[in-house]
């Protein structure tokens, strides 16, 4: 019912109307029992019902537009954005300011970027570290905040972005550093904050969703569709006693997704408990990349995380998506500790791809390809991140837009 037209309703009873004038003496010559009613006292009677069923039909059609009204839909990352933020790194995360400094110089070149910073002493730190690798720290599309925070993962703890009706609003979902997964000593308090403070800049509304989650986790095709990690989300750690199916709901009522893909399974190593953006990304809205061990990674073919990607595969193809395999093609060693080449965690701007890179040119070239490839009217920059990659995450994982 809800789905026909309005004016279609109104068609069909004002032809229904003009047959009745028309046919009025007829029908009542016909049908014995109206008699004793008058001719314009039937047509009152006509016109009232048709009255009722038109204001019956707007109601209709009104709430139809009232459920519209209230529908969230989180953009997909490669539609146009205002901005891309980050939080600078500060005293425990010193090693990462030349790659912050990196990103932030190619974001700028292409887009506004918000930075946050804690004090004096990290805001000049950042500024010198963007003049060491000769950019501009006073770049007009440069704009700095000082904010209080924890870390250097602002795609975590940072806000999501939600239209609702063409209305920019900032869900704040709670933050607990990843289940206390990095130790129970990693504070997380102002970070939690953070969407708020973002919500102040911005002067955008923000809600409070009750549920911890990350937005790493997240993959959104911009319409109808999330992806995320079940063992993410589901992590006792983050969300005790917390189920699928009550997990769907509240994605579903949050995002304004009809479609909520689970995959499941946590990575060798992997202290986030497998966030999405290091196994599957969206790169259109009915194509998903999902990682692929090969006989040249460290993870072998028959090993669990390379169930946990076939598996991944599968159940997004088997809802109805394009999947495409982007080869692991060798490891690196740094830092005493073994890397898988997984170039998923890129960042999408306006006009370009930011990629982590691993210094290793037998595999950063070919990568650099295939993303290339993947998003065919974007630049591709890779930047070598394995300080990041060793301490949990790339360039996805340190920026939020």
């Amino acid at each position: 019912f809800k789905h026909i037209k309005t004016q279609n309703y109104v068609k069909i009873f004002y032809y229904f109307i003009l047959y009745i004038n028309k046919n009025t003496t007829k029908i009542l010559k016909n049908m014995k029992m109206l008699e004793k009613i008058s001719e314009n006292k039937l047509k009152r009677k006509i016109w009232i019902i048709f009255i009722t069923l038109l204001i019956l039909v707007m109601s209709n059609n009104s709430q139809a537009n009232e459920f519209k009204y209230q529908t969230n839909r989180v953009p997909a990352e490669w539609e146009p954005q205002e901005a891309i933020w980050m939080q600078w790194p500060g005293y425990w995360e010193k090693n990462l300011e030349i790659t912050f400094a990196k990103i932030a110089d190619i974001i700028s070149r292409y887009e506004k970027i918000h930075i946050l910073y804690h004090s004096k002493q990290i805001y000049a730190d950042a500024q010198k570290a963007l003049r060491d690798i000769g950019a501009d720290p006073e770049n007009k599309n440069i704009y700095w905040h000082k904010v209080p925070y924890d870390n250097a993962w602002m795609r975590d703890n940072g806000p999501i972005y939600v239209l609702n009706n063409n209305e920019l609003r900032i869900q704040n979902w709670n933050f607990d550093a990843w289940g206390g997964a990095f130790g129970s000593d990693i504070s997380f308090k102002l970070d939690n904050a953070v969407p708020d403070k973002v919500g102040a800049i911005l002067d955008v509304a923000v809600d409070h969703i009750d549920i911890v989650h990350e937005r790493g986790n997240l993959e959104f095709n911009g319409s109808d569709t999330v992806i995320l990690n079940w063992s993410t989300i589901g992590d006792p750690s983050r969300n005790l006693n917390y189920d699928k199916q009550q997990a769907e709901l509240d994605l579903k009522k949050h995002f304004g997704v009809t479609n909520v893909i689970f995959i499941e399974g946590i990575p060798d190593g992997d202290l986030t408990k497998g966030h999405i953006d290091g196994i599957a990304r969206f790169i259109g809205p009915k194509s998903v990349v999902v990682l692929q061990c090969t006989t040249e990674s460290s993870c072998r073919l028959d090993s669990k995380d390379a169930e946990i990607y076939n598996n991944a595969a599968k159940i997004i193809k088997e809802a109805g998506f394009n999947v495409i395999r982007e080869p692991i093609e060798g490891f690196v060693n740094y830092n005493n500790q073994t890397f898988d080449t997984n170039y998923m965690n890129w960042l999408v701007g306006n006009g370009f791809v930011i990629v982590p890179g691993f210094g290793n040119p037998d595999t950063d070239i070919p990568a650099k390809s295939r993303i290339e490839s993947y998003f065919p009217n974007r630049d591709v920059h890779l930047i070598e991140m394995l300080s990041s990659w060793a301490a949990g995450g790339g360039v996805h994982c340190h920026t939020n837009d």
